[in-house]
């Protein structure tokens, strides 16, 4: 009974440690609030809704931390002036964090907002009634990721073509050795199984 049993023990300390690398996180409720509330807004301006795209949410939660230890001011966020927005000197580490590259996130948008306490109508206006307005106003972006910390929320806009699209950069392998992991651990679940019977 005993060696039954340890293929199926094997199975799961095994998918355990490949499973364990891949954090999940839960959405938070200002973000989905702020997903239905651009719709409306875009649906007010008879343009399609923004579909979530899970890589531009990796990296709108990469950014949300960036800004987390930023004050708000009227010089950050929405109130930025163009060209004084914040440089992050680990920016391509960022997109390597969520397995991107420049080339295909380029034409996407990446709005920062900070609000204290994230009051979501407050954060809806600082979107829809700042130069970000013209952003959510264009039909060319079909995709949206949003993230958060502390008061800061971020929107990271996405577009159907290859440099705005945010799809995964595959050339380092990091996709396709998850991707195996996950085969991996399934071939050993149904293993497993099957001694099992």
């Amino acid at each position: 009974m005993a060696l039954v049993r340890f293929p199926l023990i094997f199975t799961l300390i095994l998918s355990s440690i490949l499973l364990s690398n891949h954090s999940v996180k839960c959405d938070h409720g200002e973000e989905d609030d702020l997903y239905q509330e651009i719709n409306n807004y875009r649906k007010t301006l008879n343009l399609t809704s923004l579909t979530k795209n899970e890589n531009a949410n990796c990296f709108a939660d990469e950014m949300a931390d960036q800004f987390k230890n930023q004050p708000c001011t009227n010089t950050t966020g929405a109130n930025t002036v163009p060209g004084t927005e914040p440089r992050f000197s680990n920016y391509p580490d960022l997109l390597n964090k969520c397995h991107l590259n420049i080339s295909n996130t380029r034409d996407g948008a990446v709005m920062p907002v900070c609000v204290p306490g994230l009051v979501s109508s407050v954060v809806l206006t600082n979107f829809t009634q700042s130069l970000y307005s013209g952003n959510l106003n264009d039909s060319k972006f079909t995709g949206i990721g949003i993230g958060s910390e502390d008061n800061w929320i971020v929107v990271v806009l996405t577009t159907n073509t290859p440099e705005g699209s945010f799809v995964p950069d595959t050339s380092n392998g990091a996709n396709l050795i998850s991707k195996f992991g996950l085969i991996y651990c399934s071939i050993f679940l149904l293993v497993g199984n099957f001694f099992l019977l």
